[in-house]
């Protein structure tokens, strides 16, 4: 008889973990309090236009395809994808020359660094030389391998290795050393705020995030992000699995140091394992009922740890196509990104923001009414746990109104606010209510030094057997590539521990 396992929440790391788990020869049943699959990959329809709910770039997509093929599958037939190139726009401010194209090609992107500083040229190139070294270094030793004892960091061969990595530098201070133009810094290092930290503080390892774009390019996925999480359960459907959605679990059961089911509508519902995708410190605080199964995650620590920033997001359905802009994805700078991003993790309201702009219809029109486009906007903001403000009508008018003065700046959106028919938002609040992420932090945990590797809350509950938990709290971190890997890391020390298999990653 099949030995069963409950997965809670059908975010990615859910989907992912499902999938190669009733492939594996598990009986799965996933369990999501949303009317939906993908979580924060979800999607938004309103009036004819369809958006993407959070993330919406495609970065290392062979993590993408690699669940697709484990499960003996062509991930073609479910997650057709294209390279973009050029890969985004970047704005600084309404001339020709504050606005430039960033391509993957190394001729194109070189000249357009080139443009900038011949210098800095130079610097760019002696950059994507010392992050490769350690990115080869992170994938092998630390990314992709769980960290279940101690030991497992705590031995000569992995510190050598981790000192490779010359953590303790911030990503700001990392880049400087090579790059000294001010635009083609923040070009650069912005991207720590995919994983919700700012490059002033964040670890100098996540200057990769950059470089993986660089080397690897940009891609969509036919239909916008929300069709990896629909084929995920279509997949996970298609190898006889079962997904009940409006379902939230009230309570991971724990008896005598062992998970042994969930509790939903009062009700107890035996498996043999558990499998949380639940955000990790929502999880602990509420799921886990037992103390002694929350081992040092006890209420008080998961309040004392630090969170990402959150995001306000708008969905604009405009009433015409934008031909002029020439990039789906477009990320419009504030000069002073430093003051922006020391207030957002300061819990200051802004004044002043750096704004993302993703033009979905433009990749497939089909996500917007014929002759139309739609408008994801994202804003970085302060968490709540910090935040010194409160998410009213008031501060989404507040947001709404700098980004729309704002955007009247940039080549092709002068008429912005004239054009918009349908209109919708996601603050902070609504990614606490709806997603259970803590404290609204869309990223989850902060993956800073103290909260990173073996720092950080681990696949195996180190308290409690037979409980595992994925996601962006846990290790390897945040982004939906690292995700995708914490689901493979889950389900490895799920078949290590019930089959005694042992992965090359261990």
């Amino acid at each position: 008889m099949k030995k069963s396992i409950a997965v809670i929440g059908a975010g990615v790391a859910g989907l992912a973990s499902a999938c190669r788990l009733q492939h594996a020869g598990y009986d799965v049943t996933l369990y999501e309090k949303e009317s939906l699959p993908g979580g924060k990959m979800n999607r938004i329809q309103q009036d004819g236009y369809q958006f993407d709910l959070g993330p919406t770039i495609v970065m290392m997509p062979e993590l993408y395809r690699e669940v697709f093929q484990v499960c003996g599958v062509d991930p073609d037939d479910y997650i057709p994808m294209e390279r973009l190139d050029p890969m985004y726009s970047v704005y600084f401010g309404d001339q020709p020359e504050d606005h430039y194209q960033i391509n993957s090609d190394l001729v194109d992107l070189m000249n357009t660094i080139e443009g900038i500083s011949d210098e800095d040229a130079q610097g760019f190139l002696e950059y994507i030389q010392v992050i490769y070294k350690r990115f080869l270094v992170a994938k092998e030793h630390f990314i992709q391998k769980p960290f279940r004892n101690p030991s497992d960091f705590y031995n000569p061969s992995t510190l050598i290795q981790g000192l490779k990595l010359k953590t303790f530098d911030s990503a700001d201070n990392f880049i400087s050393k090579y790059i000294k133009n001010e635009r083609l810094k923040q070009m650069i290092s912005f991207q720590t705020l995919y994983i919700g930290v700012s490059p002033y503080s964040g670890p100098s390892l996540y200057t990769m995030i950059p470089m993986i774009e660089f080397l690897y390019g940009v891609w969509f996925i036919k239909g916008g992000m929300y069709t990896m999480a629909k084929s995920l359960e279509r997949l996970f459907t298609e190898l006889g699995g079962t997904v009940h959605y409006n379902s939230p679990i009230e309570e991971i059961v724990i008896e005598n140091g062992q998970a042994t089911g969930v509790r939903l509508n009062g009700k107890v519902i035996h498996s043999d394992f558990v499998m949380c995708n639940a955000d990790f410190p929502y999880a602990l605080k509420n799921l886990v009922k037992e103390p002694k199964a929350k081992g040092k995650y006890t209420d008080k620590k998961i309040d004392s740890m630090k969170y990402s920033c959150s995001c306000f997001l708008m969905y604009l359905g405009m009433d015409r196509k934008y031909e002029e802009v020439p990039n789906a994805h477009n990320f419009i700078f504030n000069e002073e990104l430093e003051k922006n991003l020391d207030d957002i993790f300061t819990g200051k309201r802004l004044e002043q923001a750096s704004f993302y702009v993703y033009i979905g219809s433009k990749l497939d029109p089909s996500l917007a009414p014929e002759g139309k486009d739609g408008l994801y906007i994202l804003v970085p903001v302060s968490d709540k746990s910090c935040a010194e403000y409160e998410w009213d009508d008031e501060t989404i008018q507040h947001y709404r109104n700098y980004v729309l003065d704002a955007l009247e700046e940039v080549k092709g959106f002068e008429n912005v606010k004239q054009e918009i028919v349908s209109e919708s938002y996601m603050t902070p609040h609504d990614f606490e209510s709806r997603f259970n992420a803590y404290n609204g932090a869309t990223f989850g945990l902060q993956p800073t030094l103290s909260q990173s590797n073996h720092l950080r809350p681990q696949s195996k509950a180190t308290h409690c057997d037979n409980l595992y938990f994925t996601g962006s709290s846990t290790h390897p971190g945040a982004g939906v590539p690292i995700v995708l890997l914490s689901a493979r890391i889950a389900t490895e020390e799920l078949l290590h521990d019930d089959k005694g298999i042992l992965f090359h990653t261990r």
